[in-house]
């Protein structure tokens, strides 16, 4: 038997210990993989940060009618009749109503919306808009 022989007949018994290793190695990137892919999914979830949420509140007084709500809930919100009926209804029995909750920027538009929405031409004393604010929805 030569040399060469010796040589491809150990390469040959070591086969089966390489390929164990291979699969340990194919095993061990696997769960790097996995675990990285994990800690990423980790890392999305708390960068994800909600913007805070504020209320457009509707204040009542005595110069503005059902269908001046009703019809601005309308144009500015986009809330159905049943909706704007539904808004006019609170605001007037409990003085304010939440038209819409939504991001800051949102709400201040909406706000100032309403603020320039004009007066109701069903009251003739009505000399103007009606007022509204806004508010943190989480404010108690």
């Amino acid at each position: 038997m030569g040399i060469g022989d010796e040589s491809s007949d150990r390469f040959i018994k070591e086969i089966p210990k390489v390929a164990k290793m291979s699969e340990a190695a194919v095993a061990a990137v696997r769960e790097t993989v996995e675990q990285n892919q994990t800690d990423q999914k980790t890392q999305r979830k708390q960068k994800v940060r909600r913007q805070p949420r504020f209320h457009v509140i509707l204040w009542d007084d005595d110069d503005h009618s059902y269908e001046y709500v009703v019809d601005m809930m309308k144009d500015l919100f986009g809330h159905n009749i049943e909706a704007g009926f539904k808004i006019a209804e609170v605001v007037d029995q409990a003085g304010r109503a939440v038209c819409l909750t939504t991001t800051m920027e949102h709400a201040e538009l909406k706000r100032d919306q309403i603020h320039s929405y004009g007066t109701d031409r069903l009251i003739p004393r009505c000399s103007g808009s009606m007022s509204a604010s806004i508010e943190p929805e989480n404010r108690e």
